[in-house]
């Protein structure tokens, strides 16, 4: 039986002002019926994630958030850069609602069997507006968790896990026999390990602090190299010795990060070739981009010969790439592991209107490996 009719939502919203700064706001915004195929989801938690952190903040200045007032009530105002201005254009004076994720209990459902059989059941949910109360969505956007599991372990079921897993997936399309992994002490980086645990896949583990160090070291990783370590380029070519691998996927994505590791596998590629080419070895190097902790430009110092290719990667395309009976195949894992393989952890939680708090918005924005924001919108 459905819940007493849901006909309006809060809802977070960024907006690029013409005189370049971002508002946030949380504003009223109607709630559809289900269609026949839809239900409506009482939302209980959704996790921010650097790519909601992207479309929130517009590369704005969170150390110069200020208060103010508008229209719905309170706001929080952000200064931003040119440059931020230029990339935003097309988003000017566009109230953008935000949220890529989360997780809830389904209250309404449309007449469908599969949107009916949905009713009541917590859900986890791929949306692009998941920062409010309430959400009509189709019932294809959802994914049914087991019974028992709660909407804060299923928040963040729809992208980390599956990213995960489609790492692995790419290494094996592409021929790669190891992994390459940056900011991996996440809860993307713990998964990732934990899969290629239990597959056998070699996997070089690389983090920005000696506390990420610790935290897969826990759990058993064996291959660790730290940035801020002076024995980092040594660490990485011993680490790429023992896998062999000739795949990474950088989540910092500005910097010399990338062409250390390009560099650092064609030298491992060189010791086992012997000899010499003025063209490097034959063997595909590739490191895929994937995220951008590091906002700057990406620095390619080319001393690795020219079998190599830097390049983007995203979810939704590879997802596409494999179709839709091998992504079911993969959805359902997520189902059957999410407590387990893939877990995931929060440093805290915030209320909707948390977000609004200035404070609140610069932790988030710090992105500190092991301290995301859980955010628990319903009032």
């Amino acid at each position: 039986m459905n819940d007493p009719v849901v006909t309006t939502t809060r809802e977070l919203c960024s907006t690029v002002t013409a005189d370049g700064t971002v508002e946030l706001e949380i504003q009223e915004a109607p709630v559809s019926a289900p269609g026949a195929h839809e239900v409506t989801v009482r939302i209980e938690a959704a996790p921010i994630n650097p790519s909601d952190l992207a479309v929130v903040l517009a590369q704005a200045d969170t150390a110069r958030a200020e208060r103010g007032s508008g229209a719905a009530g309170t706001l929080v105002r952000l200064p931003i850069t040119v440059e931020a201005r230029q990339a935003s254009a097309a988003r000017v004076g566009v109230r953008v609602p935000v949220g890529n994720e989360g997780a809830g209990t389904v209250v309404a459902a449309g007449t469908s069997p599969e949107a009916q059989r949905l009713l009541g059941r917590t859900v986890a949910f791929r949306s692009g507006n998941a920062l409010a109360d309430h959400r009509t969505l189709a019932v294809a956007q959802c994914l049914a968790v087991a019974p028992g599991v709660t909407p804060a372990q299923a928040a963040g079921a729809s992208i980390n896990p599956l990213t995960a897993l489609c790492m692995v997936e790419t290494a094996r399309i592409e021929g790669h026999m190891g992994i390459v992994h940056t900011a991996a002490g996440s809860n993307l980086g713990l998964m990732l390990h934990r899969i290629c645990r239990d597959e056998g896949v070699p996997l070089v583990n690389i983090v920005r602090s000696a506390a990420s160090a610790q935290r897969l070291a826990a759990e058993g990783a064996e291959h660790i190299c730290t940035t801020a370590s002076p024995s980092f380029e040594d660490d990485l070519l011993d680490a790429l010795d023992a896998t062999g691998a000739t795949l990474a996927f950088d989540a910092v994505g500005g910097g010399v990060l990338a062409s250390q590791i390009l560099f650092a596998m064609e030298q491992v590629q060189a010791r086992r070739a012997g000899g010499f080419s003025v063209y490097g070895t034959d063997v595909v190097k590739q490191v895929y981009v994937y995220g951008s902790l590091d906002k700057g430009p990406t620095v390619i110092d080319r001393r690795f010969g020219l079998t190599w290719s830097v390049g983007g990667w995203l979810l939704t395309p590879f997802l596409r790439r494999i179709g839709e009976p091998r992504a079911d195949e993969l959805r359902a894992r997520v189902v059957d592991e999410l407590t387990t393989t893939f877990a995931s952890s929060y440093g805290f939680t915030a209320a909707l209107e948390d977000l609004l708090d200035p404070e609140t918005l610069v932790r988030c924005a710090a992105m500190a490996t092991g301290d995301k924001a859980l955010i628990t919108p319903v009032s």
